[in-house]
């Protein structure tokens, strides 16, 4: 499909003329489609004026307006399906349908193990049929087993980094968005880098401490109750 852009010009005269104009007048006017006019008039957040929604040019369905009454369902009318359950294709279609019960065929029973993305392993604990309530990280699970339920906007990682070390002890739970700066912290120079893995580290172990790591100021870390200055 070649489309034509929008010049300034365009856009100016859209803008003036958009809100009072019928739209096909404003079509012929730029030369283009009618869908193209109010798609533009969208993107810029234009909006037809009351007066104009009031006027004739507008198509609204006011009292004693006949605009499409030919078509329209009159009092009392029975639609064609009334009484009907559902619906048949009829012939042969009963020998193919889903039977009640039914499992596809890349169903696997509870207490399976797969691959799943970034070769994270998951097991299936429930078959709700819903593969996101039905598949866990083993590595969550087994941190769960060890420290309780995951807490909201925090997930479980592995410290080394490598997905297959389930020791108790490589697995610690950080929330999402130190995860996001982990995974982003690549693009950094080393020596940035480095800096922002030590500047995690000593967060992580003030927030332990009851405290919190100050941003950009100087104010004084908090000291945990009964710690001495």
């Amino acid at each position: 499909m070649n489309r034509r852009p929008w010049t300034k010009k365009e856009s100016k005269l859209l803008k003036k003329h958009y809100p009072d104009m019928p739209t096909w007048e404003l079509a012929k006017l730029l030369n283009r489609t009618e869908c193209s006019i109010c798609g533009r008039a969208t993107t810029m957040g234009l909006r037809k004026s009351q007066g104009f929604l009031e006027s004739p040019y507008s198509g609204r369905m006011r009292p004693g307006n006949k605009r499409g009454w030919p078509t329209r369902f009159r009092p009392g009318h029975t639609p064609f399906n009334k009484g009907k359950k559902g619906w048949s294709a009829g012939g042969r279609s009963v020998e193919t349908r889903f039977k009640k019960g039914h499992r596809p065929q890349n169903w696997v029973p509870v207490g399976s193990i797969r691959t799943a993305k970034a070769g994270i392993l998951q097991l299936k604990t429930t078959d709700t049929g819903y593969p996101p309530h039905d598949w866990q990280s083993v590595h969550s699970l087994l941190w769960e087993g060890f420290n309780g339920p995951v807490p909201k906007g925090q997930i479980v990682v592995f410290r080394n980094r490598n997905i297959r070390d389930f020791r108790i002890e490589n697995l610690e739970l950080i929330s999402r968005a130190e995860n996001m700066r982990r995974n982003s912290i690549h693009r950094l120079p080393p020596a940035l880098a480095d800096l922002c893995r030590t500047l995690g580290v000593l967060n992580r172990h003030i927030h332990k401490r009851g405290g919190t790591l100050p941003r950009g100021g100087t104010a004084p870390i908090k000291k945990a109750k009964g710690e001495s200055q």
